[in-house]
């Protein structure tokens, strides 16, 4: 396939985790692939090329778009990966950490799409791929601040999926559960410790951390997200991972005071 010919790609949060393999895999599959970090990073061996862009600052999310633009010509692929995640309870989670993980989770995909938008609607086609997680399906604790933002994700692609339809562009909901990833380190801000919750917080974390530890290869995500760029008609939601795919049927199954009892039991509360 001629160099002008290739699809573009861009992958944001792509200097690790499912990034960095998302943003590999669509290489290998003949892409022109451009990821994203916060901070700068020399393009890959492979041929990843890295380009700057903080999804927190406005400004930054334009610079990157176009330059991209302005050096491809085109933007077919937007990978909406980069991501924080919050690691307390709700009433122990300041709200400028509540905050911070809005700006990236949420607001930050949204601008990241807002910057790429005009060209997919002039070139009349394009595929937005957000990355949700089951943490957007699910209530889970220890994670409110991080949840509400998932199923914020969830509400507004949807909604996006229905407006852009007309101009070709399509709009796809990742959502995996538990992966052997690095976001565990990526956590906002601090909490403020009440003593009420001294049991609860480390059989949480304990949760928590195993749940990653224990999780299955990331590079099935990356792999969901070979085959929607592939696909003509891809759903709206892809759910990778056996716990997001059988908690939500679970829940729909089981009596409410029932699953409820069964996600505090999970959750050690």
């Amino acid at each position: 396939m001629a160099e002008n010919s290739k699809k573009v790609a861009l992958v944001t949060g792509a200097s690790s985790g499912f990034g960095k393999l998302i943003a590999e895999t669509l290489l290998r599959d003949g892409l022109t692939v451009y990821g994203t970090s916060r901070r700068e990073r020399p393009d890959t061996a492979s041929g990843v090329k890295m380009r700057v862009m903080d999804v927190t600052d406005v400004d930054s999310i334009t610079a990157c778009v176009d330059g991209v633009l302005a050096e491809a010509g085109r933007i077919d692929v937007l990978v909406n990966n980069a991501g924080i995640t919050q690691n307390s309870f709700v009433e122990e989670t300041q709200m400028e950490t509540a905050r911070s993980v809005f700006e990236t989770n949420f607001f930050g995909l949204a601008e990241a799409t807002n910057a790429v938008l005009p060209a997919m609607r002039a070139q009349r086609s394009g595929k937005i791929i957000n990355i949700a997680s089951l943490a957007g399906l699910i209530g889970a604790p220890g994670q409110g601040y991080y949840t509400a933002t998932k199923h914020a994700v969830v509400g507004y692609s949807k909604a996006l999926y229905h407006e852009v339809a007309q101009f070709g562009v399509q709009v796809v909901l990742l959502e995996p559960g538990f992966f052997k990833t690095e976001i565990h380190h990526n956590v906002a801000g601090q909490h403020n410790a009440i003593a009420d919750y001294d049991t609860a917080r480390p059989a949480m974390m304990q949760v928590l951390d195993e749940g990653i530890e224990q999780g299955a290869d990331p590079q099935d995500v990356a792999d969901v997200v070979s085959q929607v760029v592939k696909a003509n008609n891809p759903r709206l939601h892809y759910r990778v991972g056996t716990d997001a795919f059988w908690l939500p049927i679970v829940n729909r199954l089981l009596p409410q005071g029932l699953y409820n009892i069964g996600i505090r039991w999970r959750f050690k509360l």
